[in-house]
């Protein structure tokens, strides 16, 4: 399945060409689907060690222990889960039809889209777009893939990957920079899925709407760590250190802050710099610990800090390495009484500095979280039914973990999605399936029936028969 698509990609004929060949198998059987589910993991795991070089070369110093954990180890999980079910997925599904409408039957029939438009971001640029890829392949569906021109080698390489595995008139990437996305998500796809900023989702909706196409939007926000009345504190602060670490926080779904018992500060940045030290000794030598992607971010990461700093706050490194601008190495900070008036407070952050807010009351923690937009992620730590149950009621989120964080992401039996500024859709294994399908209802007639008994004239067995159906 070679793509002899030319450098040179002309959009509107891409989309064209799988839109015909959508036309001409609109519903893939699932042998087809299957074979081209076990052709991505082929691809995938065969070419590792390239694509770990070129993540590392995009970002600067990325460990490839650290793709195949958070990228490649997920989108496998998630393929093998798709193959085990997605049969099953295919099938009709029966449903009621009330009692008035028998002896007619009801079912749903999942049915594919035809093609999808998915954007992926820098910051996992693997995993954001082969995860939706799967959802689309296991639908029936085709997709173009827009990589970010922030990880270029990465991207080029996705891209040659696609073009020896795919034909493009099944699966296409696409690269190029800002003023190509625009172009890409102004397409009239069946679907568009979109990873990245709320403000860039802001533009994406608005293009897609010229064409009122369905968009999935995986955004961010201020994902909260809530530190409960009764967490086991140490294992707490291990937990939110590791997620907020891990890329260097450059992850949607990363502990944006953390909402701390009052007075508990301090020991929240001692177990925070012991525990670094720990994932990360000799910190300024250490190859697993991700550089920021390109020096804008560097450099917003460092205002965010400076004007925190000047407004007051106080920074504590969690190592003794400071800030290399030439590596783009910018180790963890915690952020200690930051005003709400600074950027830090309001901007997602993306990146290795995280503020504490303390808290007298879970009242007053409810009431800080849900002042502000809705996050795509929260995390509680506490021990306590009645904390937990509340928390999980009075909070609106796209995802929560409970004594964890960010592994919420990897259970292929629950959504992933926003809500709100942190956006809309869910996909992830059936969910992914459903999202990328047209759930198309079915309702089967019987050629014996009993619908001419409300038809007109409407008589004294109509009004008989309404009776009837009113009182039951």
């Amino acid at each position: 399945m070679k793509n002899d698509l030319p450098g040179a990609i002309d959009l509107d004929a891409l989309l064209l060409s799988q839109r015909e060949a959508h036309a001409r198998e609109p519903y893939p059987p699932w042998e087809t689907r299957a074979a081209h589910l076990k052709a991505l993991r082929a691809m995938l795991l065969d070419r590792t060690d390239e694509l770990a070089d070129a993540l590392n070369a995009d970002f600067g110093q990325r460990a490839k222990a650290e793709l195949m954990l958070s990228e490649l180890w997920l989108a496998k999980s998630e393929i093998d889960s798709a193959l085990r079910h997605g049969k099953h997925w295919m099938k009709p599904q029966r449903r009621a039809t009330g009692i008035w409408l028998r002896p007619a039957t009801a079912k749903v029939i999942p049915q594919p889209l035809g093609v999808i438009g998915i954007v992926a971001p820098w910051n996992y640029p693997i995993l954001l777009a082969v995860g939706p890829l799967i959802g689309a392949l296991a639908a029936g569906n085709r997709a173009i893939v827009k990589m970010s021109e922030l990880t270029p080698r990465t991207a080029e390489l996705f891209r040659q990957l696609i073009e020896c595995t795919f034909a493009c008139e099944h699966v296409a990437v696409v690269t190029g920079d800002a003023s190509v996305g625009a172009a890409f998500c102004a397409l009239p796809f069946d679907h568009l899925i979109f990873t990245g900023s709320t403000a860039v989702g802001r533009e994406v909706m608005r293009a897609a709407a010229a064409h009122l196409t369905p968009v999935t939007l995986e955004l961010g926000g201020k994902s909260p760590a809530i530190v409960g009345p009764h967490a086991r504190f140490d294992a707490a602060v291990d937990s939110i250190v590791a997620g907020k670490t891990l890329n260097a926080g450059q992850t949607c779904i990363a502990p944006d802050y953390v909402l701390v018992p009052r007075g508990m500060e301090q020991a929240f940045v001692d177990r925070a710099r012991a525990r670094v030290a720990r994932l990360y000794p000799d910190f300024a030598r250490n190859r697993d610990y991700t550089t920021l992607v390109s020096a804008r971010h560097f450099d917003r990461m460092r205002t965010l800090a400076d004007e925190a700093a000047a407004a007051g706050a106080t920074l504590h490194p969690l190592t003794d390495t400071a800030p290399d601008d030439a590596r783009r190495l910018f180790p963890p900070y915690v952020v200690t009484n930051a005003p709400e008036t600074c950027a830090l407070m309001h901007e997602e952050i993306f990146g290795p500095l995280l503020p504490l807010v303390p808290y007298d009351t879970l009242d007053d923690a409810l009431r800080y979280v849900n002042a502000r937009p809705r996050p795509l992620a929260l995390y509680l730590f506490d021990d306590e039914r009645a904390t937990i149950d509340r928390v999980l009621h009075e909070t609106v989120s796209g995802g929560v973990a409970v004594n964890e964080t960010l592994l919420h992401i990897a259970c292929e039996g629950l959504p992933f999605g926003g809500v709100g500024a942190s956006g809309m859709g869910a996909y992830h294994g059936y969910d992914g399936f459903a999202a990328f399908s047209k759930m198309k209802p079915i309702l089967m007639q019987p050629r014996i029936n009993a619908r001419a008994l409300l038809l007109p004239p409407y008589g004294r067995r109509f009004h008989a028969i309404m009776r009837l159906m009113f009182k039951l």
